[in-house]
């Protein structure tokens, strides 16, 4: 009969976006993790969060301020985190949810005791009847389909926003999970710094994140991608607005040092691991999942770099919230892997 009354809700609370799964109804929310602030008299005040303060980046007054309020996936401010949280919430109960939700949400695979625990008393605030708390990596991998209730072993890298996460399952348990704070948000900074350094033009946060989704590849070398992107911004010499035009292997050049940071990364987890489920992952692929991951042929790059096969599933920005919704569903099986707060 709770379930009737209530909703039991799935959020993947991410460095740039926020995912909310309510069960029995699928993904209702995806928007930025933003909020947009006015201080008024030494306090602040909210004035939107998601996609309306997004649409204020670098266009706001002075009184106004845009805070993204987690940094490489955990919490960075905690007032704009639960108020966020909150809104979020509110708008994903139906009419018919008089109880208040259980939640499941979350963390890095890095995230300490300390962070995990800012993150439950967060979503406790903001209107939540019970709080659970799970690897973003681990849940990745149950959404993507991988057999991890087997008795072989199955590795998945989520490339987010803030960080890359990995982990390795078997058996229906854990073996490995581990983060690095390089993902999305580096491939952007490093376009920035690419196109700052080549051709003296300050470009914004913005600007770099439609060039890396218009125009990004990991290949500098044969990629199908021949894009040609065109971009204003501030010549740094001369003070004045300047156009430049990209190439597809001018991004690639720039994304080579994140993709560089993340090869290394995944090669330490690999030596890290016994020899049996190395052989089991060799033998079967990584899979890669999130944003990062839509990266024209970063898959191809990986795989030529690391030695392994690579795949990318049908919905790879959706496998954390996916696999999330599954394990809230099945908590009697699925109790294992929840983290303590």
């Amino acid at each position: 009969m709770s379930s009737v009354f209530s909703d039991d809700i799935a959020i993947d609370l991410g460095t740039v976006n926020t995912l909310v799964h309510v069960l029995g109804r699928g993904i209702i929310l995806d928007e930025p993790s933003a909020v947009a602030v006015r201080n008024v008299g030494g306090e602040r005040e909210v004035l939107a969060v998601g996609l309306k303060a997004k649409a204020m980046l670098g266009r706001t007054p002075e009184s106004i301020e845009l805070i993204r309020p987690l940094r490489d996936g955990v919490i960075a401010d905690f007032i704009a985190t639960e108020e966020m949280l909150r809104q979020f919430i509110k708008r994903a109960k139906s009419k018919f949810g008089f109880r208040r939700p259980r939640i499941l949400i979350c963390v890095p695979a890095s995230a300490t005791p300390v962070e995990r625990r800012a993150v439950y008393e967060t979503a406790v605030s903001s209107g939540s009847r019970r709080v659970y708390i799970v690897e973003e990596p681990v849940a990745a991998a149950i959404g993507a389909g991988m057999p991890v209730d087997e008795p072989r072993g199955s590795m998945v890298v989520d490339i987010g926003g803030g960080t890359t996460d990995i982990a390795v399952l078997s058996l229906g348990g854990v073996l490995q999970a581990r983060s690095l704070r390089c993902a999305g948000n580096a491939f952007d900074e490093a376009i920035i710094r690419y196109v700052r350094r080549r051709h003296q033009l300050l470009i914004g946060e913005a600007n770099a994140e439609r060039i890396k989704i218009e125009a990004g590849t990991a290949m500098v070398d044969g990629n199908d991608r021949a894009v040609d992107i065109h971009i204003r911004g501030r010549d740094l010499r001369a003070g004045r607005p300047k156009s430049i035009v990209l190439s597809s292997g001018n991004i690639a050049e720039a994304l080579d040092h994140p993709i560089d940071d993340i090869t290394d990364f995944i090669q330490r987890s690999l030596e890290d691991l016994p020899p049996d489920i190395a052989a089991d992952i060799c033998e079967n692929g990584i899979c890669l999942t999130g944003g990062g991951s839509l990266i024209d042929g970063l898959n191809v790059e990986l795989e030529r770099r690391v030695g392994v096969a690579f795949t990318v599933p049908d919905w790879p920005l959706h496998c954390v919230i996916r696999g999330s919704a599954m394990i809230l569903q099945n908590l009697d099986k699925r109790e294992h892997l929840l983290l303590t707060p």
